[in-house]
């Protein structure tokens, strides 16, 4: 199982010291990754704000050694393909191949019409986009002929140093589902419990089945949202039998005062639970 904890420097008061001490003792606590949501607009309905990941990301790859890196999640439509398949493998290069890009179609049909993207073929859009920038990644010139992609020689310099850098996948639907089946390498099973997550995870299991692919192909991402309360050792167990294999700390719900905060309740929960 590997551990991680969200990052959000909104929490941290954008405060550069206290920042660079999260970092540092996430990673003095022998976590194994960084990660970092994404919300590129701000409305009445938004979560609090978050910081552009791959911005982010390159500055914290310079203040750790061992850490990975994840985002959770890219809102992959609404974006330019190029352009972010560019911008991660670029970070990809900056961390030394330790990126791992979560990807989803969203929900903010507002978000999309600001950024000139078509909210109605999102979810067609994100399975051609995933093609089309693991043939980037992977290829120095790259000839593409698709419903929404016309690439005629075009590649991206430098490569990544993972070729191609893993792609998750989030959402609950079932074509959300049978496309992490098809294409994923992993299933980010965010905003839902074990209870609820059961059934979900058992027809992905038949998808995966179905296209071929075996539980060890494609990673289940858990976010433990420490805003609520469980009994934790039950709850991770729980998410352990069904396969978890990424646990997301997360205390930016949790009403914490300050960036000290964070850091404590972390402490605390990894000595407690993990």
């Amino acid at each position: 199982m590997k551990i991680g904890a969200v990052v959000r420097p909104v929490n941290l008061d954008y405060d550069l010291l206290a920042i660079k001490s999260f970092v540092h003792s996430i990673e003095e606590l022998g976590f194994d990754y960084l990660l970092a949501y994404d919300i590129v607009s701000k409305t009445e309905h938004t979560p609090p704000p978050t910081s552009e990941p791959f911005v982010l990301i390159s500055y914290l790859a310079g203040l750790t050694n061992s850490l990975d890196f994840a985002t959770g999640v890219i809102i992959l439509p609404s974006r330019q393909t190029l352009l972010v398949a560019k911008q991660a493998a670029e970070v990809d290069r900056l961390t030394g191949g330790r990126l791992r890009l979560g990807v989803a179609v969203g929900w903010n049909e507002n978000e999309y019409q600001a950024m000139n993207s078509d909210f109605q073929v999102r979810g067609k859009l994100i399975e051609e986009q995933i093609a089309v920038m693991r043939e980037l990644w992977t290829k120095p010139s790259v000839t593409f002929n698709g419903e929404y992609h016309n690439l005629d020689g075009i590649g991206i310099e430098p490569l990544p140093v993972q070729c191609p850098i893993p792609i998750w996948l989030g959402g609950y639907a079932n074509t959300v589902l049978r496309r992490v089946a098809r294409i994923g390498d992993g299933w980010l099973a965010h905003i839902t419990t074990p209870e609820s997550a059961g059934p979900i995870v058992e027809r992905l299991q038949e998808y995966m089945e179905m296209e071929g692919r075996k539980q060890d192909d494609i990673g289940i991402g858990v976010c433990l949202d420490l805003h609520f309360s469980h009994d934790w050792g039950e709850y991770i167990q729980a998410w352990t039998d069904l396969g978890a294999t990424h646990l997301d700390i997360d205390t930016t719900r949790a009403g914490l005062k300050s960036p000290q905060d964070h850091i404590e309740m972390i402490e605390n929960f990894k000595d407690e639970w993990l």
